[in-house]
């Protein structure tokens, strides 16, 4: 154990029952068996984990943990045996299958500490000695079997300050290491949204904010390891180094503070050196298009609300090859870069691609493994034979890979073929090495070719040649000794012999020695038989340690040169997802998009990604224009009309441009974007205690603080949780604080038609509207045909009496409205009220939030400031000012 071995605090453990009382784990009274003392000896010092303990060919499981895995694997639960006077409760699991229950745990959330027999028995006097040799932990897993092959397994953890918050992120499964600090909750927000880790770990204090706290996977762990100068020690011990200037982290505290706690925790549970986690990268949030939590959520990037993750963006985006070109395509997806150079680079060589030699590359890569989680097992030492035989053709393939790439014009292409390397060694001696198909496990034996190593070679050699060693013998002695029925023979007792009849037992030659005697037969030894069995018992079990001595070279071999390897592992992905990309674009029908300098966003016949994708019939494309002139696009029209649609296809199509894809478009110009910020939808969180539209309010309110004149902003329908006049009152002022004082790109959806009058000369707003057409049919009465087109002006009805009828309301209840509707459109006539224009929404008649000045001060008398949340104090606030 490390300085800091208590990995798990005791108020996060599991009550401790029956026999496992806090007496039994800190005394191990000598009432309790010698093995199950071994097991309170451990199960103390690991109070929170369930713990596997190694006993012959199974991982068991005693008291609680028996009984909470019986529950959470479905497996069986024994009493057996007695400790203490007490049955113990017991279930177990196959070792040779306990990867598929440890999967199951970590999918649950659960960690499991792995305790291991390290002695020998055949050789150990008592009993065996036990310890536990690693804990899996949802965030610490690099088993392939426990791993997701194309959605990246993180462990985060995160430190704060008077300046932010710290965070550090690894991915051990792929070697990667990266830590960055941000200024403020919403950021610390933002960013857990993007990288969605397995596990988190945070010091265990009060005043976290609640999505870290409530998190699932969060771990607490003692405050005193997030110190940044103990921290900064401890990374420059893991790392060699004298200082931490080259990985950009000197003047970073908070983050060098989260990535000390982050290695100290993997190097509790991992037991092991670390050789693959070489460098610790900073990710700084401006190099990436900000989004928040609620946008990744509203865009549906790679998950929608009910879970299915096929119709998505990344559904319809990922044809990548290789899981770790999966891997990668998903990182870019949250990541949309600003760097237009680095775009422009990557736009060219999916154009380079879009091709024949995409396709080559692509079949290429068919034959081609996740070579970036093999690298990792071989650094861990816990690389099966089939990882090496996979690395063995990836690297035989690279010559073919690099030969396609030579003749193409393209300065990214060019570098990744740079940096895929030369690995003739690597990739000779694993040919070499290998046989063609190697068994699943190292254990099996049967590893090596024939030819690679002599010693081995001679131990199969009399292995497989022994039985006709054992037939010329018995010739050789039958001829020799005179003995016509003398025969060689085998037991597992006394092993080989020569068998003589009682009749022929005097004509044994002198040199027998007698080995046993039977009621009609004497067996005998010989000295060449002793040692032809000397030979042949161990050459079995000699040609299997030979076999793990050799492995064990070779990955000792192959880890003498893992960063090339590695480079070589993150250029394949990155060109699987350029290949990828060129695949979608020449499928899909997409073009190249233009980024510039110049503010605005121009798309001509654009279309939505995904719901073109799934549709039957065809999209019908719409012109997207916003300049200085036109900033914010006020959409009307009818519900499900299309305006979200519209909204949404406009930021995948940004989006996309800035991951480096082409986009469903015939041409988008898109200048800066720094952020892409949302309001659409309707849901309620009740988790916090906020209705929908609180959840409305406050996905609305953090993009009136965040939005500036380079991001890109969808509101949709804002104020519809509330009274008509409050809703559409807030739903003006949001509308005119984004135009005027942001100045964002934005695109507000309303359902208010009197919003349309804020489209006057000079404000930078425009009208749009989607139509819709009633057609009368004899038979089926009057239907709403929904025209998808987008047209410039505002809407002239919204038709929500036929929409409610397509939803298949009764007719009596339509007529009822119609009816009410008439009544409510005659008293308008009969009464006309001056336009809701700003000055129009100041008039005393109206009530609530357009009552005069007054009212502002009778409903600041009724306020007690002492009974009032922070949340409702700055709500009244808001309220008050209106009313002033």
């Amino acid at each position: 154990m490390t300085p800091h071995s208590k990995p798990y605090l005791a108020r996060r453990s599991q009550p401790v029952t029956d026999a496992t009382t806090e007496g039994d784990l800190k005394d191990t009274p000598t009432e309790h068996t010698p093995l199950m003392r071994q097991f309170f000896r451990e199960k103390a010092a690991h109070p929170d984990v369930l713990l596997f303990f190694r006993m012959g060919d199974f991982y068991e499981l005693f008291y609680d943990d028996a009984r909470k895995a019986a529950r959470l694997l479905d497996i069986t639960l024994t009493q057996r045996g007695n400790s203490a006077g007490q049955p113990i409760p017991m279930a177990g699991v196959p070792h040779h299958a306990a990867e598929g229950y440890l999967a199951r745990l970590v999918a649950l959330g659960e960690s499991v500490a792995i305790c291991e027999q390290i002695g020998d028995p055949a050789t150990s006097k008592g009993l065996v000695e036990r310890k536990v040799v690693r804990i899996v932990t949802p965030g610490t897993v690099t088993d392939e079997a426990l791993l997701s092959e194309r959605r990246d397994t993180l462990l985060l953890a995160v430190s704060r300050g008077k300046s932010g918050y710290g965070i550090a992120w690894a991915d051990l499964a792929g070697g990667r290491f990266l830590v960055n600090e941000v200024a403020s909750e919403d950021a610390l927000e933002a960013e857990l949204a993007r990288l969605e880790p397995a596990e988190l770990l945070c010091a265990d204090e009060d005043g976290w904010p609640v999505f870290v706290s409530e998190r699932s996977g969060v771990r607490v762990r003692p405050p005193w390891l997030f110190d940044a100068d103990s921290g900064r020690r401890q990374l420059l011990k893991f790392f060699g180094l004298h200082d931490l200037s080259g990985f950009g982290l000197e003047d970073k505290p908070l983050a060098i503070a989260a990535a000390s706690a982050l290695l100290g925790y993997v190097e509790e549970t991992q037991k092991q050196r670390l050789p693959h986690l070489t460098a610790i990268a900073v990710e700084s949030g401006d190099g990436a298009i900000a989004m928040n939590a609620p946008t990744r959520r509203h865009l549906e990037l790679d998950s929608r609300m009910d879970g299915d993750s096929k119709h998505t963006l990344l559904g319809v985006l990922d044809t990548s090859v290789t899981p770790m070109g999966g891997r990668l395509l998903r990182r870019w997806l949250h990541r949309p870069l600003r760097d237009h150079d680095i775009l422009r680079r990557r736009h060219h060589a999916v154009e380079t691609l879009s091709g024949p030699a995409g396709e080559t590359l692509r079949t290429h890569f068919r034959a081609l493994g996740d070579l970036e989680r093999i690298l990792t097992r071989i650094a861990l030492r816990s690389a099966r034979p089939r990882d090496l035989s996979t690395l063995r053709d990836g690297l035989a393939m690279l010559p073919d890979v690099r030969k396609g790439l030579d003749p193409l014009d393209s300065p990214l292409l060019d570098r990744l073929s740079a940096e895929l390397g030369e690995h003739a060694d690597h990739a000779d001696l694993l040919e070499s090495a290998l046989v063609e198909q190697p068994p699943v496990l190292a254990r099996d034996g049967g590893i090596f070719a024939s030819g690679y190593d002599t010693e081995l070679d001679e131990l199969r050699t009399l292995s497989s040649t022994a039985d006709q060693y054992l037939i010329d013998l018995e010739s050789r002695e039958r001829e020799a000794s005179g003995i016509p029925t003398l025969k060689v023979g085998y037991n597992r007792v006394h092993g080989y012999y020569l068998e003589v009849s009682k009749a022929h037992a005097a004509k044994a030659p002198t040199h027998y020695t007698r080995r046993q005697t039977l009621t009609n037969a004497e067996r005998y030894i010989t000295e060449e038989l002793k040692a032809f069995e000397d030979k042949v018992l161990s050459a079995r079990e000699r040609a299997l340690t030979r076999e793990r001595l050799l492995y064990e070279q070779l990955l000792d071999t192959l880890g003498e040169q893992l960063e090339p390897l590695k480079r070589c592992a993150a250029a394949l992905a990155e060109l699987d997802v350029l290949a990828c990309l060129a695949e979608r674009a020449q499928a899909l029908d997409w073009s190249r998009p233009q980024l510039t300098g110049e503010p605005g966003i121009a798309i001509e016949r654009g279309r939505h990604p995904v719901v073109e994708a799934v549709r039957s019939e065809p999209f019908e494309p719409n012109d997207l224009v916003m300049h200085d002139e036109r900033r914010m696009l006020v959409i009307t029209g009818p519900n499900m009309g299309g305006k979200s649609t519209y909204m949404r296809q406009n930021a995948l199509i940004v989006l996309l441009a800035h991951i480096g894809s082409f986009v469903p478009a015939s041409r988008a110009v898109i200048g800066p974007i720094d952020r892409i910020l949302t309001r659409i939808g309707a849901g309620d969180d009740l988790a916090k205690g906020q209705s929908t539209f609180m959840v409305e309010m406050s996905e609305t309110s953090y993009i009136l603080h965040h939005a500036t004149e380079q991001s890109l902003v969808l509101m949709d329908e804002i104020g519809r949780g509330t009274s008509t006049y409050d809703g559409l009152a807030l739903a003006e002022a949001c509308a005119r604080h984004l135009a005027h004082h942001n100045r964002a790109w934005t695109l507000f959806a309303t359902h208010y038609f009197e919003l349309t009058t804020l489209a006057e000369p000079g404000s930078g707003i425009a009208n749009v509207h989607l139509d819709a057409v009633e057609h009368h049919d004899r038979e089926h009465g009057d239907t709403l045909v929904f025209m998808h087109a987008v047209k410039d002006g505002p809407a002239n009805r919204s038709f929500g009496l036929q929409v409610a009828a397509l939803a298949g309301l009764p007719r009596e209840v339509i007529g009822q409205a119609r009816g009410r509707l008439a009544e409510l459109e005659q008293q308008s006539r009969d009464a006309p009220k001056p336009a809701m224009t700003a000055a129009a929404l100041d008039q005393p008649q109206q009530i609530g939030l357009f009552a005069p000045s007054s009212a502002a001060l009778d409903a600041l008398a009724k306020l007690d400031p002492d009974e009032l949340t922070p949340r409702q104090a700055l709500e009244a606030l808001y309220r008050i000012k209106a009313l002033a």
